[in-house]
């Protein structure tokens, strides 16, 4: 298989959307990483390919991609799962670990999309390309699916690794350890299950709808399904340059206008988010200076709210020069898991958390998306999201303690990011999660 697959233009835009129930009805694997519903910025990618491993091998130390190109133009698109990093990094695990750190394809075909200037390139191997190309263009003018409704079906309520009293009290244990000076901030998370029959397609169209995020995704190799609608990107590799954007922050979207704009703006000076960020975006400052050039970590945007359908967020962003010799495998020791999605300092933390949690994170905390046989890359959070295995489904959420935090607004930021999940499942939150019960 070529290294880099042969890109070419399509002569008319087709939907993303197209192509993918085209690819998802046809292949044993797919993935679609999604600029959202109705992106006029940003690329999508839609494809299948082989199954293989992290290509922990590639370097990044390269120069910048072909502009009249697509970003990606071959490579791998999967996922790693969180232990497999913490594991790396020398934390406790709680279950079993893949050895390969997760699920990933080679991709072998691929559509992608410039929402931008709406465009789109098939690329595939040579000898596959002129074919490729014309399935594709077949689709144009095909119109998006419409989803069915976002209904939460009474019969079907989700369950809870913590009740909201449960997860209060680790929040105090987290406190507890920080005023000991073992932490300064952990990221503690729960889970919810939702047990049944699930059509991953069909939910996957309800939560992008719901929730349309700048890295959203759905990635299927074997049986498991990952469905995201991520505001978070982890890890972006282009030209040498190594950029990551942690988010710490987070206030529901309102109706009201006002009071929408009044919670963005709470949001944006609040003492402890602003505190939480800032020791986020120091430890990332850290990750990346492992494989980065000396004085070369640049922080490019500090404290920004960035708003979405569900949720305000305060985003910053952290940029450094790979270092020479710098790959794939030696930025994610560096970086991963996220000291977004563990807190500070990162080992500690992630020791804690393994104690305090009381199960596994598994693909949420994790990071999918693609790399690049030319050394781009661009990982996403695995947040906001859905990981479908048979007759289960797995929704995690989360959020940063401080010593400032406040048990009830802390519980509330859970029940606000599991909720869009758990609806496009046609799931109800359990009882004592609903905001009638919190409130």
């Amino acid at each position: 298989m070529p290294e880099q697959l042969s890109a070419r233009p399509l002569p008319a835009w087709v939907e993303p959307s197209s192509v993918f129930g085209m690819l998802e009805a046809e292949a044993a694997d797919v993935f679609w990483l999604d600029a959202g519903a109705a992106a006029t910025t940003g690329w999508s990618f839609v494809g299948t390919g082989e199954r293989s491993t992290l290509p922990r091998e590639v370097r990044l130390d390269r120069g910048a991609a072909d502009p009249a190109l697509p970003p990606f133009t071959g490579g791998w698109v999967g996922w790693l799962d969180y232990e497999s990093g913490a594991r790396v990094a020398g934390a406790p695990v709680a279950g079993a670990v893949e050895e390969s750190g997760g699920s990933w394809l080679r991709a072998t075909r691929v559509v992608a999309f410039d929402h931008s200037l709406g465009r789109a390139w098939a690329l595939s191997a040579d000898h596959d390309a002129e074919a490729w190309a014309a399935a594709v263009s077949a689709l144009a003018g095909a119109r998006e699916p419409v989803p069915m409704p976002v209904r939460a079906d009474e019969t079907r309520v989700a369950q809870a690794r913590h009740d909201p009293q449960e997860y209060a009290a680790l929040i105090e244990r987290c406190r507890d350890l920080i005023r000991a000076g073992i932490a300064y901030q952990l990221c503690l998370t729960t889970r919810f299950t939702v047990r049944g029959a699930h059509d991953a397609v069909d939910v996957y169209h309800r939560l992008r709808t719901a929730t349309p995020a700048h890295h959203g995704g759905f990635v299927r190799i074997g049986d498991r399904t990952l469905l995201s609608a991520s505001p978070e990107q982890f890890l972006h590799a282009d030209g040498g340059i190594i950029r990551t954007r942690p988010i710490k922050g987070t206030r529901p979207r309102s109706s009201d206008p006002v009071a929408d704009a009044a919670l963005a703006a709470e949001l944006a000076t609040d003492r402890k988010e602003r505190a939480e960020n800032v020791m986020i975006v120091d430890l990332m400052r850290n990750d990346l200076s492992r494989v980065c050039e000396p004085g070369s970590i640049r922080v490019e945007g500090l404290w920004v709210v960035e708003s979405y359908p569900a949720v305000h967020q305060l985003v910053s962003t952290v940029s450094g020069v790979a270092a020479a010799g710098t790959t794939v495998g030696a930025l994610l020791e560096a970086a991963f898991p996220a000291g977004s999605m563990t807190g500070a300092p990162k080992l500690s933390a992630m020791t804690r958390l393994h104690e305090l949690e009381g199960g596994p994170r598994g693909v949420y905390a994790g990071c999918f998306g693609y790399i690049g046989a030319d050394g781009t890359l661009d990982l996403a959070m695995v947040i906001r999201s859905i990981l479908i295995e048979g007759e289960l489904a797995v929704v995690g959420a989360g959020g940063g303690i401080t010593w400032g935090s406040v048990a009830a607004s802390e519980v509330a930021e859970v029940a606000t990011k599991a909720r869009a999940p758990l609806a496009a499942l046609g799931a109800g939150m359990p009882v004592l999660w609903r905001s009638d019960i919190l409130n």
